[in-house]
C-alpha cells in the first residue's frame, strides 16, 4: 500500500489490484483490510488492462502524544 492521505475526518488509503487478481481474491482483501483495521471501500477505478485502484477510507483516530497525561 502506498501513503494515505488524510481529509477532515477521513484518512484515506490508496490500493492498487494487478489485472491478474479476481474478483473473489479482491473481495477478500478488502474484507481483510475492512476487518482488522477499520478500512471502508470508497471509490474504485478499473483500468483498461484490467488492474484496479482502490480507495479505502476510515475514521480519523486520535493519535496519542507521548508524555502526554490527560
Amino acid at each position: 500500500m502506498s501513503e494515505g492521505v488524510i481529509d477532515g475526518d477521513w484518512e484515506y488509503r490508496p490500493l492498487r489490484l494487478p489485472p491478474g487478481v479476481s474478483r473473489r481474491t479482491a473481495t477478500t482483501q478488502l474484507a481483510i483490510h475492512a476487518e482488522f483495521a477499520g478500512w471502508e471501500l470508497s471509490r474504485t477505478l478499473l483500468y483498461g488492462d484490467g488492474s484496479r485502484k482502490v480507495w479505502l477510507r476510515r475514521k480519523r483516530q486520535p493519535s496519542l502524544v507521548p508524555g502526554l497525561i490527560t
